[in-house]
């Protein structure tokens, strides 16, 4: 393998990692940290609801999705940018 090629591919792994490291702490901030803060959120409401129980029953899940996506969206353009992409 060629020094081009491992440095390719090292940019692309290095891409990877961070968008993987990113998507974990999101993850764990709205699964862990959230959670945690229920009761000082609960003296807000939100749509007539105490905030840390919105958070808990429909905000992480709407977080998890819109993380799921990001995560997608990004990878495919890493992908892309390195010419790992299904558009080839």
């Amino acid at each position: 393998m060629s020094a081009e090629n491992t440095d390719v591919r090292d940019r692309y792994w290095h891409k990877t990692r961070n968008l993987t490291i990113l998507v974990l702490a999101l993850w764990a901030f709205f699964s862990l940290v959230i959670p945690a803060m229920v009761g000082t959120l609960d003296n807000v409401t939100f749509l007539g609801f105490p905030l840390g129980f919105y958070m808990i029953a429909q905000g992480s899940l709407i977080a998890f999705v819109l993380i799921i996506w990001f995560q997608n969206w990004r990878q495919d353009a890493i992908d892309d940018e390195f010419g790992f992409g299904d558009e080839q």
